[in-house]
Order: C-alpha cells, then structure tokens, then sequence
C-alpha cells in the first residue's frame, strides 16, 4: 500500500482482494499477488507455484485481453526496503497490468443498465470466434471426460457441506446432487459425443460480467490459470457461465440474447441440450467460492455476510436450474 513500493510514480493505491488474490490499483497499473492458499483445486502455497502461475496468467490472458496484461515482476526486498522490479531477494511476484477504469466493468454496467444488445452480440461474436480457434483433443478432451465432469461435481458438493444450512439448505443440496447426478446418467452418450464432435476446447473457464471490460473494446480477462481441469471444457461451460451470470443480475432478455447470438456465430446447436446443466453448474460454483471466500483473513464480519447472501443467492440459482433438468 505504499506508494513507493512500485516501478512507476504512484500517488495512492487502492486495494481490491478475492479469496485468491490481493490486486493494488495505482491509477494507472494494476498489480495482482497471488495469496499463499490451498484449496486444494488450487495451490499457491509455494512461491515458484505463484511464480509459474503468475507467467500462465499472462499467457493465457492475453488470447482475449490482448494488451491489458503487461507481464510478470519480481518484488524484492533489500534491508528494509520493499521494492517492485527492484534488487535484493525475490519475496514474490506480481502480475502487472493495464488499469481500465472500474465503470467501464461489465458487472457495473449492468447495475446501471447501460448493456445493450449490440454489446452483448458483440461478446458473443468475441467467443465464438475464440471457442474456434481454441486448443482441442488430447488432454483438453480429458476435460469433456464423464469421469472428470463427475469429479469436478463431487470435488463442488464436498467442498460445499461444510456450508450447507448456512448458505445453501440441505434440500437444494440433495436435489441439486440428485438431479445433477441422474442427468449425467442418462446423457452419457451426449457428453461421448461432445468429445468426439471437437466441442471440449481449452477455453476462458470464467466468464462472467466482472471478468469483462467495455471500453473502446471488450476485454475478457482473468481467466482460470491454476487449474487446467477448470479451463479444459466443454464451450457450453463457457457461454452458460455468463448466461448465468445475465440471468443473476436480472437480465433474463440479454442472457437469451447472447445464447441465440452464440449460436447463430458457433453454428453450435448442441449447446441447447447442456445449458441448463452447466448454468446450474456455473451458479453451484460461484456460491462455493463466496462461501470459500468468507473463509480468508483479513475479512470483515460485514463482509463475509456478503459474501455469504451472495452464496445463497447463487445456490438459489443453481437449484433453479437443476429443476430444470
């Protein structure tokens, strides 16, 4: 939080953190520290893990964010001095990227009603385009793989039970579970044939309104680089995950919208037979990371309740879909 600290001339800094990451905005720059956690689908207990991470965040980011994201930087420390890309011992590393100004966030213009049809054609244009040029076939299929679409369930539901009658009532627990198991079942041989019909792409693996900037261009960033399983899938995972996110924020119209719109880019229509299953996937999985987020330090009671009527709400959401199935 000091000024000082960093590689360029700084006034003040702000903070932002998640249950992953402290990000400092200096107006200009932003520079994201990875937490020393382990959820166990992550680890950043280790400093060259967080290193390594740090270089795929770039990487992977830059296929759809371009030139927000700068590169990585050490921070070191000599004496007492705390330094960015300065000299001494690396005591961590930072991600640095371009600052684009927090109205401009997708989340917010959706609060304000300021996202129109033309933007969201635009965004599903964006991932189409991106969904076709994506990696496939070999450990990407893995992705598509009943066994690890299973797996990445029962990794949500154990990781939510800790959470159940607090955030999410045991009866949409057990007919989310229910359900989600009894369609994967009876649709084996559609997830088969997503594999073999090339439709499990290495792909963003978090998309959604607070993951978009809507400037002089849109730029789809954060995406999910400390798991390959969560970013090796379906394309359905992808677009269900903002359809989702559209249909949370009230946006039903807009969220029906983008889907049409992906289609008509895609040509894709057996996403129609997938999405309710990975809608109720996405909003499964946003209400465990808010429930994982109350779990951090630092937090304040205030804003772990927060978090915590978020997780119902998106839990609310997810059983809402799975009635569906």
């Amino acid at each position: 939080m000091d000024p000082s600290t960093y590689d360029e001339p700084v006034s003040s800094v702000k903070l932002m953190q998640t249950h992953i990451s402290w990000v400092f905005l200096t107006g200009r720059y932003a520079y994201k520290v990875k937490k020393p956690v382990n959820f166990g689908f992550l680890d950043y207990t280790a400093l060259d893990r967080r290193r390594h991470f740090c270089e795929q965040e770039v990487v992977l980011n830059r296929r759809l964010a371009g030139d927000m994201y700068i590169g990585v930087l050490p921070l070191t420390r000599s004496g007492d001095r705390v330094q960015v890309d300065g000299k001494g011992d690396v005591v961590e590393y930072l991600v640095k990227m371009r600052e684009l100004p927090q109205e401009a966030l997708m989340s917010n213009l959706l609060a304000e009603r300021k996202v129109d049809v033309d933007t969201i054609d635009r965004i599903a244009n964006i991932l189409a385009g991106f969904h076709r040029k994506a990696a496939t076939g070999g450990e990407v299929d893995r992705g598509g793989s009943m066994e690890t679409i299973r797996f990445n369930w029962s990794e949500n539901f154990d990781q939510t039970k800790p959470f159940v009658e607090t955030a999410i009532s045991k009866h949409a627990f057990d007919s989310i579970m229910s359900r989600v198991n009894s369609f994967l079942t009876e649709n084996e041989d559609l997830m088969n044939r997503r594999v073999s019909d090339g439709r499990i792409r290495d792909c963003h693996g978090d998309v959604h309104s607070r993951s978009i900037f809507i400037t002089d261009r849109i730029y789809i960033f954060d995406c999910i680089e400390f798991n390959d399983r969560f970013r090796y899938s379906d394309v359905t995972a992808d677009i269900a995950f903002l359809s989702m996110d559209l249909d949370h924020h009230g946006r039903a119209d807009l969220s029906k919208h983008f889907v049409r719109a992906y289609l008509t880019y895609s040509s894709d229509e057996g996403i129609n037979d997938l999405l309710p299953f990975y809608e109720c996937y996405r909003a499964f999985v946003r209400g465990k990371v808010a429930c994982l987020g109350t779990t951090g330090s630092g937090m304040r009671e205030e804003e772990k309740r927060s978090l915590l009527e978020s997780a119902r709400e998106y839990f609310d959401l997810s059983f809402t879909y799975a009635e569906q199935l």
